[in-house]
């Protein structure tokens, strides 16, 4: 028995050493066109060429993110799973659904921090809303009458949405969708009206002028989105809300091979080119100092989101 505790810590290290030796999948919580699918391509390439091996991208969304993020949860803890999610699936959706199949803080581990973006508030032309203090008075004229798409129930744009319901002191009906693709396609179509979205969801269409852009969810703005205003600018200046992705592996993962993924990511967060892709999309690459730093950034950040759930009265649909 001493011998082989002597013996495994050896073999972690010669397994961590040896990794990776087959390709690694990144599971996406929310179907292709949205936020995570996009910042997950983003970092696809380049961190494969420092891993040395591919990474194959598996979309699973579905209840908020959680269907990604119970399977993270559940492989096995030797870095060929990797989880790309936002406070959605590690903070918001237990507050939300406490029957989860898995535990954020025990089943999943974090590696670091890859992104930090505000959202965007953007509405169909056709509804004749042209800013955010637009939206408040239609919004108070025509109670319940319109409609906002969200990401999901739990999502980061949902509680964008709840929050400034509250805010704002308006009535509008959530519509959820199975990711920010989905939702912004509906507000496209006038089945819905109004979405608050990630910026990769929604910008492409504000540029196209198919949609309407109101503000960003930061107070001052930002200079990611010079013709937005933030929502000091725009009227509304208590209102502010941001999101961030970041990658996690299931609990257990031996620490050599989170540090291995830790420095494979800062490098690719490093490059230009990446930098540049996701700057297009309204989307700062952010990477942590160490995965300890990016665990102690969760802690505060659980804080503020159950806050934010708590105060805005946000519930499953």
């Amino acid at each position: 028995m001493l011998a082989a505790a002597l013996a495994a810590p050896a073999a972690i290290a010669q397994g961590a050493a040896a990794y990776p030796s087959k390709p690694v999948r990144m599971l996406v919580g929310f179907p292709p066109g949205g936020a995570a699918d996009f910042v997950a391509r983003a970092l696809g390439e380049p961190l494969a060429r420092e891993l040395g091996q591919p990474i194959v991208i598996e979309n699973r969304p579905g209840a908020g993110s959680s269907i990604a993020a119970e399977l993270a949860a559940r492989a096995a803890p030797d870095g060929y799973t990797i989880l790309i999610a936002s406070p959605s699936s590690i903070m918001v959706n237990p507050l939300l659904m406490p029957k989860l199949g898995y535990n954020a803080k025990t089943d999943l581990a974090p590696v670091t921090q890859v992104s930090a973006s505000p959202m965007v508030v953007a509405a169909n032309p056709a509804t004749g809303i042209a800013t955010l203090r637009e939206l408040v008075d239609a919004a108070k004229k025509h109670p319940g009458k319109l409609n906002f798409a969200s990401a999901g129930n739990g999502s980061a744009p949902h509680l964008a949405g709840v929050l400034f319901l509250r805010i704002a002191g308006v009535d509008l009906v959530h519509v959820p969708f199975k990711g920010g693709g989905p939702a912004v396609a509906s507000v496209l179509a006038g089945d819905t009206q109004v979405t608050f979205a990630t910026p990769p969801s929604v910008l492409p269409q504000i540029e196209a002028g198919r949609l309407r852009g109101l503000a960003v969810t930061s107070r001052k703005g930002s200079p990611l989105f010079p013709n937005l205003p933030g929502t000091e600018a725009a009227g509304l200046p208590d209102y502010e809300i941001s999101f961030w992705y970041g990658f996690f592996v299931p609990a257990g993962t031996p620490a050599p091979v989170v540090k291995r993924l830790f420095d494979a990511t800062a490098i690719a967060l490093g490059k230009p080119e990446v930098k540049q892709m996701l700057a297009r999309e309204g989307t700062e690459a952010v990477g942590s100092r160490s995965p300890e730093d990016f665990a102690a950034f969760l802690a505060a950040e659980e804080k503020l989101w159950a806050r934010i759930v708590k105060d805005s009265g946000a519930k499953l649909d």
